[in-house]
Protein backbone atom coordinates (compact mmCIF):
# COMPACT_ATOMS: atom_id res chain seq x y z
CA UNK A 1 0.00 0.00 0.00
CA UNK A 2 2.82 2.37 0.92
CA UNK A 3 4.62 1.42 -2.27
CA UNK A 4 1.49 2.24 -4.32
CA UNK A 5 1.17 5.68 -2.69
CA UNK A 6 4.87 6.32 -3.33
CA UNK A 7 4.48 5.33 -6.99
CA UNK A 8 1.41 7.55 -7.35
CA UNK A 9 3.27 10.45 -5.75
CA UNK A 10 6.21 9.91 -8.09
CA UNK A 11 3.94 9.93 -11.16
CA UNK A 12 2.20 13.08 -9.91
CA UNK A 13 5.52 14.89 -9.40
CA UNK A 14 6.72 13.76 -12.82
CA UNK A 15 3.47 14.95 -14.41
CA UNK A 16 3.73 18.37 -12.76
CA UNK A 17 7.35 18.58 -13.88
CA UNK A 18 6.37 17.79 -17.47
CA UNK A 19 3.60 20.39 -17.30
CA UNK A 20 6.13 23.00 -16.16
CA UNK A 21 8.46 22.05 -19.00
CA UNK A 22 5.58 22.30 -21.46
CA UNK A 23 4.71 25.80 -20.21
CA UNK A 24 8.31 26.98 -20.43
CA UNK A 25 9.21 24.97 -23.52
CA UNK A 26 9.86 26.33 -27.02
CA UNK A 27 7.42 26.33 -29.87
CA UNK A 28 7.63 23.18 -31.98
CA UNK A 29 7.23 23.78 -35.72
CA UNK A 30 7.92 20.51 -37.46
CA UNK A 31 8.74 16.86 -36.98
CA UNK A 32 10.96 15.88 -39.90
CA UNK A 33 10.16 12.98 -42.18
CA UNK A 34 12.26 9.85 -42.23
CA UNK A 35 15.30 10.83 -44.28
CA UNK A 36 15.47 8.86 -47.54
CA UNK A 37 18.07 11.05 -49.15
CA UNK A 38 17.79 13.16 -52.24
CA UNK A 39 16.56 11.29 -55.27
CA UNK A 40 15.94 7.97 -53.48
CA UNK A 41 12.54 6.42 -54.21
CA UNK A 42 10.54 4.78 -51.45
CA UNK A 43 10.87 1.02 -51.69
CA UNK A 44 7.83 -1.14 -52.19
CA UNK A 45 6.23 -2.07 -48.91
CA UNK A 46 8.22 0.54 -46.97
CA UNK A 47 6.05 2.07 -44.30
CA UNK A 48 5.08 5.73 -44.27
CA UNK A 49 6.34 7.97 -41.46
CA UNK A 50 4.22 7.57 -38.36
CA UNK A 51 3.73 11.32 -37.94
CA UNK A 52 2.93 14.14 -40.30
CA UNK A 53 5.85 16.35 -41.31
CA UNK A 54 4.34 19.40 -39.71
CA UNK A 55 3.77 19.21 -36.02
CA UNK A 56 0.06 18.85 -35.28
CA UNK A 57 -0.84 20.86 -32.16
CA UNK A 58 -4.08 20.22 -30.29
CA UNK A 59 -6.82 22.84 -30.52
CA UNK A 60 -5.98 24.45 -27.16
CA UNK A 61 -2.30 24.86 -28.01
CA UNK A 62 -3.08 26.05 -31.54
CA UNK A 63 -5.42 28.87 -30.47
CA UNK A 64 -3.29 30.03 -27.53
CA UNK A 65 -0.20 30.03 -29.77
CA UNK A 66 -2.04 32.26 -32.23
CA UNK A 67 -2.99 34.68 -29.46
CA UNK A 68 0.59 34.93 -28.19
CA UNK A 69 1.93 35.34 -31.74
CA UNK A 70 -0.42 38.26 -32.41
CA UNK A 71 0.49 39.85 -29.10
CA UNK A 72 4.17 39.56 -30.06
CA UNK A 73 3.53 41.34 -33.37
CA UNK A 74 1.47 44.08 -31.69
CA UNK A 75 4.17 44.54 -29.07
CA UNK A 76 6.78 45.02 -31.81
CA UNK A 77 4.62 47.60 -33.55
CA UNK A 78 4.00 49.36 -30.24
CA UNK A 79 7.70 49.38 -29.45
CA UNK A 80 8.63 51.13 -32.69
CA UNK A 81 5.73 53.58 -32.44
CA UNK A 82 6.20 54.32 -28.72
CA UNK A 83 8.15 57.59 -29.24
CA UNK A 84 5.31 58.98 -31.37
CA UNK A 85 2.71 57.78 -28.86
CA UNK A 86 4.61 59.33 -25.94
CA UNK A 87 4.95 62.63 -27.83
CA UNK A 88 1.20 62.62 -28.65
CA UNK A 89 0.26 61.92 -25.01
CA UNK A 90 2.55 64.72 -23.83
CA UNK A 91 1.03 67.21 -26.27
CA UNK A 92 -2.48 66.23 -25.20
CA UNK A 93 -1.66 66.52 -21.50
CA UNK A 94 -2.09 62.82 -20.75
CA UNK A 95 1.35 62.38 -19.15
CA UNK A 96 0.02 62.78 -15.63
CA UNK A 97 0.62 60.57 -12.61
CA UNK A 98 -3.01 59.45 -12.57
CA UNK A 99 -2.96 58.43 -16.23
CA UNK A 100 0.38 56.65 -15.87
CA UNK A 101 -0.87 54.68 -12.85
CA UNK A 102 -3.96 53.69 -14.82
CA UNK A 103 -1.81 52.56 -17.75
CA UNK A 104 0.34 50.55 -15.33
CA UNK A 105 -2.76 48.80 -13.98
CA UNK A 106 -3.91 47.97 -17.49
CA UNK A 107 -0.44 46.63 -18.27
CA UNK A 108 -0.35 44.40 -15.20
CA UNK A 109 -3.80 43.03 -16.00
CA UNK A 110 -2.67 42.25 -19.54
CA UNK A 111 0.44 40.48 -18.24
CA UNK A 112 -1.65 38.28 -15.94
CA UNK A 113 -3.97 37.41 -18.83
CA UNK A 114 -1.01 36.52 -21.05
CA UNK A 115 0.45 34.37 -18.27
CA UNK A 116 -2.86 32.51 -18.11
CA UNK A 117 -2.82 32.03 -21.90
CA UNK A 118 0.74 30.66 -21.68
CA UNK A 119 -0.37 28.21 -18.99
CA UNK A 120 -3.26 27.05 -21.15
CA UNK A 121 -0.86 26.56 -24.06
CA UNK A 122 1.34 24.44 -21.79
CA UNK A 123 -1.68 22.38 -20.82
CA UNK A 124 -2.46 21.77 -24.50
CA UNK A 125 1.12 20.64 -25.09
CA UNK A 126 0.96 18.41 -22.02
CA UNK A 127 -1.86 16.41 -23.59
CA UNK A 128 0.01 15.94 -26.88
CA UNK A 129 2.30 12.86 -27.02
CA UNK A 130 4.34 14.41 -29.85
CA UNK A 131 5.28 17.41 -27.73
CA UNK A 132 5.88 15.28 -24.63
CA UNK A 133 8.36 13.14 -26.56
CA UNK A 134 10.07 16.27 -27.97
CA UNK A 135 10.38 18.08 -24.64
CA UNK A 136 11.78 14.92 -23.01
CA UNK A 137 14.48 14.66 -25.69
CA UNK A 138 15.27 18.38 -25.36
CA UNK A 139 15.61 18.10 -21.59
CA UNK A 140 17.86 15.04 -21.93
CA UNK A 141 20.05 16.92 -24.42
CA UNK A 142 20.36 19.87 -22.06
CA UNK A 143 21.52 17.55 -19.30
CA UNK A 144 23.80 15.47 -21.55
CA UNK A 145 24.67 16.97 -24.94
CA UNK A 146 25.94 13.68 -26.32
CA UNK A 147 25.79 12.72 -30.04
CA UNK A 148 22.94 10.27 -29.46
CA UNK A 149 20.69 12.89 -27.86
CA UNK A 150 21.67 15.50 -30.43
CA UNK A 151 20.78 13.11 -33.25
CA UNK A 152 17.32 12.56 -31.74
CA UNK A 153 16.85 16.32 -31.25
CA UNK A 154 17.78 17.04 -34.88
CA UNK A 155 14.53 15.35 -35.95
CA UNK A 156 12.64 18.41 -34.69
CA UNK A 157 12.46 22.00 -35.87
CA UNK A 158 11.66 24.31 -32.97
CA UNK A 159 12.43 27.78 -31.65
CA UNK A 160 16.19 27.97 -32.10
CA UNK A 161 16.71 29.95 -28.89
CA UNK A 162 16.29 26.70 -26.99
CA UNK A 163 18.78 24.76 -29.14
CA UNK A 164 21.92 23.81 -27.13
CA UNK A 165 25.24 25.34 -28.20
CA UNK A 166 27.23 22.97 -30.42
CA UNK A 167 30.50 24.91 -30.81
CA UNK A 168 32.15 27.81 -28.97
CA UNK A 169 34.62 30.34 -30.35
CA UNK A 170 37.13 29.57 -27.60
CA UNK A 171 37.23 25.80 -28.02
CA UNK A 172 40.27 26.05 -30.30
CA UNK A 173 42.02 29.17 -28.94
CA UNK A 174 45.18 27.95 -27.28
CA UNK A 175 46.51 31.38 -26.38
CA UNK A 176 45.11 33.07 -23.29
CA UNK A 177 45.91 36.48 -24.83
CA UNK A 178 43.94 35.59 -27.94
CA UNK A 179 40.93 34.60 -25.84
CA UNK A 180 41.09 37.83 -23.86
CA UNK A 181 41.43 39.96 -27.00
CA UNK A 182 38.46 38.36 -28.75
CA UNK A 183 36.21 38.33 -25.70
CA UNK A 184 36.86 42.01 -24.97
CA UNK A 185 36.72 43.61 -28.40
CA UNK A 186 36.01 40.88 -30.91
CA UNK A 187 38.11 40.05 -33.96
CA UNK A 188 40.17 42.79 -35.60
CA UNK A 189 38.77 44.98 -38.37
CA UNK A 190 40.49 47.40 -40.71
CA UNK A 191 40.50 50.84 -39.14
CA UNK A 192 40.58 54.27 -40.75
CA UNK A 193 43.97 55.82 -41.38
CA UNK A 194 45.35 57.34 -38.13
CA UNK A 195 45.57 61.09 -37.92
CA UNK A 196 48.90 62.76 -38.41
CA UNK A 197 50.77 63.87 -35.34
CA UNK A 198 49.48 67.16 -33.96
CA UNK A 199 46.08 66.80 -35.62
CA UNK A 200 44.20 65.71 -32.48
CA UNK A 201 41.06 67.63 -31.60
CA UNK A 202 41.12 70.08 -28.73
CA UNK A 203 38.59 69.83 -25.90
CA UNK A 204 36.49 72.61 -27.45
CA UNK A 205 36.40 70.85 -30.83
CA UNK A 206 35.35 67.62 -29.18
CA UNK A 207 32.48 69.37 -27.42
CA UNK A 208 31.43 71.01 -30.68
CA UNK A 209 31.40 67.64 -32.46
CA UNK A 210 29.46 65.88 -29.68
CA UNK A 211 25.94 66.66 -31.08
CA UNK A 212 26.95 65.30 -34.49
CA UNK A 213 28.39 62.18 -32.92
CA UNK A 214 25.23 61.60 -30.88
CA UNK A 215 23.12 62.08 -34.03
CA UNK A 216 25.27 59.59 -35.94
CA UNK A 217 24.90 57.03 -33.15
CA UNK A 218 21.11 57.43 -33.08
CA UNK A 219 20.83 57.19 -36.87
CA UNK A 220 23.01 54.08 -37.05
CA UNK A 221 21.28 52.24 -34.20
CA UNK A 222 17.71 53.14 -35.20
CA UNK A 223 16.69 53.17 -38.86
CA UNK A 224 20.21 53.08 -40.37
CA UNK A 225 20.99 49.52 -39.35
CA UNK A 226 17.50 48.33 -40.31
CA UNK A 227 17.73 49.96 -43.75
CA UNK A 228 21.07 48.29 -44.33
CA UNK A 229 19.94 44.88 -43.03
CA UNK A 230 16.15 44.66 -43.48
CA UNK A 231 16.33 40.93 -42.81
CA UNK A 232 16.91 41.71 -39.13
CA UNK A 233 13.47 43.34 -38.80
CA UNK A 234 11.20 41.07 -36.73
CA UNK A 235 8.04 41.77 -38.74
CA UNK A 236 9.75 40.77 -41.99
CA UNK A 237 11.00 37.55 -40.42
CA UNK A 238 7.51 36.83 -39.16
CA UNK A 239 6.11 37.24 -42.68
CA UNK A 240 8.81 34.97 -44.15
CA UNK A 241 8.50 32.29 -41.45
CA UNK A 242 6.58 29.74 -43.62
CA UNK A 243 9.21 30.02 -46.37
CA UNK A 244 12.05 29.68 -43.88
CA UNK A 245 10.51 26.56 -42.31
CA UNK A 246 10.00 25.04 -45.74
CA UNK A 247 13.60 25.84 -46.70
CA UNK A 248 14.95 24.25 -43.51
CA UNK A 249 12.88 21.14 -44.13
CA UNK A 250 14.26 20.89 -47.67
CA UNK A 251 17.86 21.14 -46.49
CA UNK A 252 17.39 18.61 -43.70
CA UNK A 253 15.12 16.07 -45.40
CA UNK A 254 16.51 16.13 -48.95
CA UNK A 255 20.17 17.05 -48.41
CA UNK A 256 20.82 15.52 -44.96
CA UNK A 257 21.64 18.96 -43.59
CA UNK A 258 22.81 19.24 -39.98
CA UNK A 259 21.84 22.34 -38.04
CA UNK A 260 24.16 23.71 -35.36
CA UNK A 261 24.37 26.68 -32.99
CA UNK A 262 27.72 28.43 -32.74
CA UNK A 263 28.65 30.83 -29.93
CA UNK A 264 30.69 33.82 -31.18
CA UNK A 265 33.17 35.76 -29.02
CA UNK A 266 30.65 38.60 -28.53
CA UNK A 267 28.06 36.23 -27.07
CA UNK A 268 25.88 36.09 -30.19
CA UNK A 269 24.50 32.69 -31.18
CA UNK A 270 24.86 31.90 -34.89
CA UNK A 271 22.41 29.63 -36.71
CA UNK A 272 24.16 27.35 -39.24
CA UNK A 273 23.37 24.45 -41.57
CA UNK A 274 25.95 21.99 -42.93
CA UNK A 275 25.48 19.65 -45.89
CA UNK A 276 28.26 17.04 -46.10
CA UNK A 277 29.08 15.68 -49.57
CA UNK A 278 32.53 14.25 -48.81
CA UNK A 279 31.36 10.65 -49.01
CA UNK A 280 29.22 11.02 -52.14
CA UNK A 281 30.30 14.15 -54.03
CA UNK A 282 33.69 13.09 -55.45
CA UNK A 283 36.26 15.86 -55.94
CA UNK A 284 33.71 18.65 -55.58
CA UNK A 285 32.22 17.14 -52.43
CA UNK A 286 35.58 17.39 -50.67
CA UNK A 287 35.45 21.18 -51.11
CA UNK A 288 33.45 23.23 -48.60
CA UNK A 289 31.62 26.34 -49.80
CA UNK A 290 30.81 28.80 -47.01
CA UNK A 291 27.90 30.97 -48.12
CA UNK A 292 27.46 34.59 -46.98
CA UNK A 293 23.93 35.85 -47.65
CA UNK A 294 22.67 39.29 -48.65
CA UNK A 295 21.03 41.95 -46.48
CA UNK A 296 17.63 40.25 -46.62
CA UNK A 297 18.85 36.73 -47.26
CA UNK A 298 18.65 33.61 -45.11
CA UNK A 299 20.44 30.33 -45.68
CA UNK A 300 17.04 28.63 -45.81
CA UNK A 301 16.13 30.37 -49.07
CA UNK A 302 19.43 31.98 -50.11
CA UNK A 303 22.47 31.36 -52.25
CA UNK A 304 23.28 27.92 -50.74
CA UNK A 305 21.28 26.35 -53.57
CA UNK A 306 23.96 27.20 -56.14
CA UNK A 307 26.85 25.19 -54.63
CA UNK A 308 24.44 22.47 -53.53
CA UNK A 309 23.31 21.88 -57.11
CA UNK A 310 26.97 21.81 -58.17
CA UNK A 311 27.73 18.99 -55.72
CA UNK A 312 29.84 20.84 -53.14
CA UNK A 313 29.71 20.46 -49.39
CA UNK A 314 28.02 23.60 -48.08
CA UNK A 315 28.02 25.54 -44.81
CA UNK A 316 25.35 28.24 -44.58
CA UNK A 317 24.86 30.70 -41.74
CA UNK A 318 22.53 33.55 -40.86
CA UNK A 319 23.64 37.08 -40.03
CA UNK A 320 23.33 38.16 -36.37
CA UNK A 321 19.69 39.05 -35.76
CA UNK A 322 18.47 36.96 -38.73
CA UNK A 323 16.13 34.01 -38.04
CA UNK A 324 17.78 31.79 -35.42
CA UNK A 325 20.88 33.97 -34.96
CA UNK A 326 20.92 36.49 -32.10
CA UNK A 327 22.41 39.97 -31.91
CA UNK A 328 22.41 42.87 -34.38
CA UNK A 329 24.27 42.93 -37.72
CA UNK A 330 26.89 45.63 -37.18
CA UNK A 331 30.26 45.10 -38.93
CA UNK A 332 32.05 43.96 -35.77
CA UNK A 333 29.34 41.42 -34.97
CA UNK A 334 29.36 40.23 -38.58
CA UNK A 335 33.10 39.59 -38.48
CA UNK A 336 32.82 37.84 -35.12
CA UNK A 337 30.15 35.55 -36.58
CA UNK A 338 32.23 34.77 -39.67
CA UNK A 339 35.23 33.97 -37.49
CA UNK A 340 33.39 31.33 -35.44
CA UNK A 341 31.90 29.86 -38.64
CA UNK A 342 35.38 29.33 -40.08
CA UNK A 343 36.65 27.91 -36.79
CA UNK A 344 33.72 25.50 -36.79
CA UNK A 345 34.51 24.39 -40.36
CA UNK A 346 38.17 23.81 -39.52
CA UNK A 347 38.08 22.23 -36.09
CA UNK A 348 34.68 20.56 -35.81
CA UNK A 349 33.83 19.65 -39.40
CA UNK A 350 37.43 18.73 -40.22
CA UNK A 351 38.04 20.69 -43.43
CA UNK A 352 41.46 22.06 -44.36
CA UNK A 353 41.90 25.73 -45.17
CA UNK A 354 42.89 24.98 -48.79
CA UNK A 355 39.60 23.10 -49.26
CA UNK A 356 37.39 26.06 -48.27
CA UNK A 357 35.78 28.40 -50.81
CA UNK A 358 33.88 31.49 -49.68
CA UNK A 359 30.85 32.48 -51.78
CA UNK A 360 29.08 35.75 -51.06
CA UNK A 361 26.01 37.51 -52.38
CA UNK A 362 25.72 41.32 -52.28
CA UNK A 363 26.35 42.66 -48.76
CA UNK A 364 27.73 39.27 -47.77
CA UNK A 365 30.87 40.43 -49.56
CA UNK A 366 31.93 42.21 -46.37
CA UNK A 367 32.21 39.05 -44.26
CA UNK A 368 33.60 37.11 -47.23
CA UNK A 369 36.42 39.58 -47.89
CA UNK A 370 37.10 39.82 -44.15
CA UNK A 371 37.44 36.04 -43.98
CA UNK A 372 39.87 35.94 -46.91
CA UNK A 373 41.87 38.82 -45.45
CA UNK A 374 42.07 37.18 -42.00
CA UNK A 375 42.56 33.61 -43.29
CA UNK A 376 44.77 34.09 -46.39
CA UNK A 377 45.10 30.33 -47.05
CA UNK A 378 41.42 30.07 -48.07
CA UNK A 379 41.22 28.37 -51.46
CA UNK A 380 39.16 30.92 -53.42
CA UNK A 381 36.63 33.73 -53.17
CA UNK A 382 33.48 34.28 -55.24
CA UNK A 383 31.73 37.65 -54.98
CA UNK A 384 28.33 37.85 -56.66
CA UNK A 385 26.69 41.30 -57.09
CA UNK A 386 28.93 42.86 -54.46
CA UNK A 387 30.37 46.38 -54.16
CA UNK A 388 33.52 48.19 -53.10
CA UNK A 389 32.31 50.61 -50.42
CA UNK A 390 29.00 51.42 -48.73
CA UNK A 391 29.27 55.24 -48.70
CA UNK A 392 28.34 55.88 -52.40
CA UNK A 393 25.36 53.53 -52.14
CA UNK A 394 24.17 55.14 -48.90
CA UNK A 395 24.43 58.64 -50.40
CA UNK A 396 22.31 57.48 -53.33
CA UNK A 397 19.24 56.80 -51.18
CA UNK A 398 19.56 59.67 -48.70
CA UNK A 399 18.91 63.41 -49.20
CA UNK A 400 21.82 65.46 -50.52
CA UNK A 401 21.65 67.71 -47.47
CA UNK A 402 22.48 64.68 -45.31
CA UNK A 403 25.77 63.93 -47.13
CA UNK A 404 28.02 64.81 -44.19
CA UNK A 405 25.91 62.96 -41.65
CA UNK A 406 25.59 59.87 -43.85
CA UNK A 407 29.31 59.70 -44.58
CA UNK A 408 30.25 60.15 -40.94
CA UNK A 409 27.70 57.57 -39.74
CA UNK A 410 28.76 54.94 -42.26
CA UNK A 411 32.46 55.39 -41.59
CA UNK A 412 31.95 55.21 -37.83
CA UNK A 413 29.34 52.47 -37.40
CA UNK A 414 28.55 50.76 -40.74
CA UNK A 415 31.87 50.77 -42.58
CA UNK A 416 31.65 47.95 -45.14
CA UNK A 417 35.02 48.50 -46.80
CA UNK A 418 35.01 45.48 -49.10
CA UNK A 419 37.66 46.75 -51.52
CA UNK A 420 40.23 47.42 -48.79
CA UNK A 421 39.79 43.92 -47.39
CA UNK A 422 39.80 42.25 -50.81
CA UNK A 423 43.14 43.85 -51.72
CA UNK A 424 44.74 42.01 -48.81
CA UNK A 425 43.83 38.60 -50.22
CA UNK A 426 46.36 36.81 -52.45
CA UNK A 427 44.18 33.96 -53.66
CA UNK A 428 41.92 33.44 -56.68
CA UNK A 429 38.92 35.75 -56.97
CA UNK A 430 35.85 35.48 -59.18
CA UNK A 431 33.70 38.60 -59.51
CA UNK A 432 30.18 38.31 -60.91
CA UNK A 433 28.49 41.53 -62.01
CA UNK A 434 24.73 41.58 -62.59
CA UNK A 435 23.13 43.67 -65.30
CA UNK A 436 20.10 45.80 -64.36
CA UNK A 437 21.18 45.73 -60.72
CA UNK A 438 19.11 48.37 -58.95
CA UNK A 439 20.82 47.92 -55.57
CA UNK A 440 24.52 48.55 -56.25
CA UNK A 441 24.21 51.05 -59.10
CA UNK A 442 24.38 54.75 -58.24
CA UNK A 443 22.24 56.01 -61.15
CA UNK A 444 19.82 53.69 -62.95
CA UNK A 445 19.86 49.87 -63.09
CA UNK A 446 20.48 49.98 -66.87
CA UNK A 447 23.66 52.04 -66.44
CA UNK A 448 26.29 49.32 -65.97
CA UNK A 449 29.01 51.98 -65.77
CA UNK A 450 27.64 53.08 -62.37
CA UNK A 451 27.68 49.55 -60.93
CA UNK A 452 29.92 49.61 -57.86
CA UNK A 453 31.17 46.16 -58.77
CA UNK A 454 33.26 47.96 -61.39
CA UNK A 455 35.00 49.95 -58.66
CA UNK A 456 35.61 46.77 -56.71
CA UNK A 457 37.38 45.25 -59.73
CA UNK A 458 39.37 48.44 -60.38
CA UNK A 459 40.60 48.47 -56.80
CA UNK A 460 41.70 44.84 -57.07
CA UNK A 461 43.50 45.44 -60.37
CA UNK A 462 45.23 48.54 -59.03
CA UNK A 463 46.48 46.52 -56.07
CA UNK A 464 47.61 43.48 -58.05
CA UNK A 465 48.95 45.16 -61.22
CA UNK A 466 50.11 48.64 -60.20
CA UNK A 467 52.50 49.12 -63.15
CA UNK A 468 49.82 48.23 -65.68
CA UNK A 469 46.97 50.20 -64.13
CA UNK A 470 48.20 53.65 -65.09
CA UNK A 471 45.79 56.53 -65.59
CA UNK A 472 45.27 55.54 -69.21
CA UNK A 473 44.92 51.90 -68.23
CA UNK A 474 42.22 52.74 -65.68
CA UNK A 475 40.41 54.78 -68.32
CA UNK A 476 40.45 51.87 -70.76
CA UNK A 477 39.21 49.42 -68.14
CA UNK A 478 36.39 51.79 -67.17
CA UNK A 479 35.36 52.05 -70.81
CA UNK A 480 35.33 48.27 -71.12
CA UNK A 481 33.33 47.87 -67.92
CA UNK A 482 30.85 50.53 -69.08
CA UNK A 483 30.20 48.72 -72.36
CA UNK A 484 26.61 47.50 -72.45
CA UNK A 485 26.96 45.12 -75.42
CA UNK A 486 29.62 42.74 -76.81
CA UNK A 487 30.02 45.06 -79.78
CA UNK A 488 30.95 47.95 -77.49
CA UNK A 489 33.44 45.74 -75.66
CA UNK A 490 35.06 44.76 -78.97
CA UNK A 491 35.20 48.43 -79.92
CA UNK A 492 37.19 49.23 -76.77
CA UNK A 493 39.66 46.42 -77.52
CA UNK A 494 40.00 47.67 -81.09
CA UNK A 495 40.53 51.28 -80.00
CA UNK A 496 43.48 50.30 -77.78
CA UNK A 497 44.80 47.66 -80.19
CA UNK A 498 44.53 44.89 -77.62
CA UNK A 499 46.14 41.62 -78.73
CA UNK A 500 44.51 39.27 -76.29
CA UNK A 501 46.72 36.24 -77.00
CA UNK A 502 49.91 38.23 -76.55
CA UNK A 503 48.68 39.84 -73.34
CA UNK A 504 47.67 36.47 -71.91
CA UNK A 505 51.08 35.03 -72.76
CA UNK A 506 52.75 37.94 -70.92
CA UNK A 507 50.68 37.33 -67.78
CA UNK A 508 51.16 33.56 -67.90
CA UNK A 509 54.90 33.87 -68.46
CA UNK A 510 55.28 36.23 -65.52
CA UNK A 511 53.28 33.89 -63.30
CA UNK A 512 55.42 30.91 -64.35
CA UNK A 513 58.71 32.73 -63.74
CA UNK A 514 57.80 34.37 -60.45
CA UNK A 515 56.25 33.35 -57.15
CA UNK A 516 52.86 34.74 -58.07
CA UNK A 517 52.68 36.87 -54.93
CA UNK A 518 50.88 40.16 -55.55
CA UNK A 519 51.52 42.92 -56.47
CA UNK A 520 53.08 41.88 -59.78
CA UNK A 521 55.77 44.03 -61.35
CA UNK A 522 54.69 43.09 -64.87
CA UNK A 523 54.64 46.08 -67.22
CA UNK A 524 57.57 47.99 -65.74
CA UNK A 525 59.43 48.30 -69.07
CA UNK A 526 56.39 48.44 -71.38
CA UNK A 527 55.11 51.40 -73.33
CA UNK A 528 51.90 53.05 -72.14
CA UNK A 529 49.96 51.45 -74.98
CA UNK A 530 51.23 47.98 -74.09
CA UNK A 531 50.42 48.61 -70.43
CA UNK A 532 46.89 49.63 -71.35
CA UNK A 533 46.44 46.48 -73.44
CA UNK A 534 47.70 44.19 -70.65
CA UNK A 535 45.50 46.05 -68.15
CA UNK A 536 42.41 45.46 -70.28
CA UNK A 537 43.13 41.74 -70.61
CA UNK A 538 44.01 41.41 -66.90
CA UNK A 539 40.56 42.86 -66.23
CA UNK A 540 38.86 39.98 -68.03
CA UNK A 541 41.24 37.45 -66.49
CA UNK A 542 40.72 38.72 -62.95
CA UNK A 543 36.95 38.68 -63.29
CA UNK A 544 37.09 35.11 -64.55
CA UNK A 545 40.09 33.32 -63.04
CA UNK A 546 42.23 35.20 -60.52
Amino acid sequence: MAGGRESLSHRWIRGVGLLYLCIRGPRLYRVYRLNHGRGRAREEGESEPSWESFYQPRALEKHTDSILAWVSVLWTISYYSSPLAAFYMYRKGHMTVTRLVLLGQYGMTLLFLLAGVACLRGLGRWTNPQYIQFISILQSTRMDNCPENKKLLSNYNFDFRSWPVDFRWDETSNSKDQKTEKSSGGVSLLKSEPRTRGAADSLLQRVQKLPCQITSYIVAHSFGRRMLYPGSVYLLQKALMPMLLQGQARLVEEYHGKRAKLLACDGNEIDTIFVDRRSTGGSTGSKLVICCEGNAGFYEVGCVSTPLEAGYSVLGWNHPGFAGSTGVPFPQNEANAMDVVIQYALYRLGFKMQDIIVYAWSIGGFTATWACMSYPDISALVLDASFDDLVPLALKVMPESWRGLVTRTVRKYLNLNNAEQLCRFQGPVLLIRRTNDEIITTTTPEDVASNRGNDLLLSLLQCRFPNVMTEEGRRAVKMWLGAATPEQEASVFSQYAVEEDWCLSVLQSYKAENSGHFPWSVGEEMSNRRKTAVGSVSCTETSEKL
